[in-house]
């Protein structure tokens, strides 16, 4: 028989997770960029519209600090860094571990970049990037002039900064 309270619990719960899912929906090329600000390494506020602003913008996600295919990804962009600010490309990693794991992790690296704690996953919702048991997808974003110009929803850690290099070729003038 039809339960009117339970029916309309069962919509409610049906439309949120409808909105929920609509409101994390993947970025695509040509979308504005999120305008976010998240705790970096050292706990101080990070501005991404402020590092879209001195150029080119690599923001990419790793599940987690640490692990080997995060440390090869970061170390890989860590060794062609110079050539990526020679580009005009400034790089943003973001995963969802603590700031002072971020801090370690950097150190440790002698990443020359910044990486967001994003704790709460708020950037990653932001970017549409999925989650899976608290750890973030591995996916790349490069911005350009504000919005989204190229994106990978699939990284490879041994192959990622060559895929953004040849971003960076099609995209002319980095």
């Amino acid at each position: 028989m039809f339960n009117l309270p339970r029916s309309l619990a069962l919509l409610a719960v049906g439309l949120a997770a409808f909105f929920t899912l609509a409101s994390a929906r993947a970025l695509e090329v040509g979308d504005p960029a999120p305008q976010v600000t998240a705790q970096n390494q050292d706990g101080k506020p990070l501005v991404f519209a402020d590092i879209y602003r001195q150029g080119v913008t690599l923001v990419y996600f790793y599940p987690k600090a640490g692990t080997s295919g995060c440390t090869a990804e970061a170390c890989s962009l860590r060794d062609n860094y110079d050539d990526l600010v020679a580009k005009g490309v400034r790089v943003i990693g973001v995963s969802e571990d603590s700031a002072e794991a971020q801090k370690k992790f950097q150190t440790e690296n002698q990443l020359p970049f910044p990486l967001v704690a994003d704790t709460d996953g708020a950037v990653a919702k932001a970017f549409g990037v999925p989650m899976n048991n608290g750890m973030t997808k591995r996916q790349s974003f490069l911005i350009k002039d504000g919005k989204i110009a190229w994106l990978d929803l699939s990284v490879s850690p041994a192959q990622h900064t060559a895929s953004v290099r040849d971003a960076l070729a099609k995209l002319g003038g980095s």
